[in-house]
């Protein structure tokens, strides 16, 4: 199992910017793909963007392509998810999640099996 810690969320303006970070622990080498997914009040848990550990490639919703960037630091076990120009509908809580297999545009929460607390993130008008 893996362990995963969120940190970086908080209240921004409208067109600001966040970095959020994801520190993994335990089996960290089954962290195949990590993910960014977001859940704000009354709706589903949504896909932001995911990575592949090994090879760097990179997968994003096309609500936030061209304004968020995955990207990880292998030698910390840490995802980062750098947003930038954000937006009201942004406010949410943010999860990072782990999957153990291979996968090259799974979006679906269900394909993912080690989930942090969350941070919240809000953007206001």
């Amino acid at each position: 199992q893996v362990q995963l810690i969120e940190s970086g969320g908080g209240l921004v303006q409208a067109g600001g910017s966040l970095r959020l970070s994801c520190a993994a622990s335990g089996r960290t080498f089954s962290a195949y793909v990590m993910g960014w997914f977001r859940q704000a009040p009354g709706k589903e848990r949504e896909f932001v963007a995911h990575i592949r550990r090994n090879t760097g490639s990179t997968y994003y919703a096309d609500s936030v392509k061209g304004r968020f960037t995955i990207n990880r630091d292998n030698a910390k076990n840490t995802v980062f998810l750098q947003m930038n120009n954000l937006k009201p509908e942004d406010s949410a809580v943010y999860y990072c999640a782990a999957r153990d297999q291979f996968c090259s545009q799974c979006s679906s929460p269900q394909l993912f099996g080690s989930w942090g607390q969350g941070t919240q993130v809000t953007v206001s008008s």
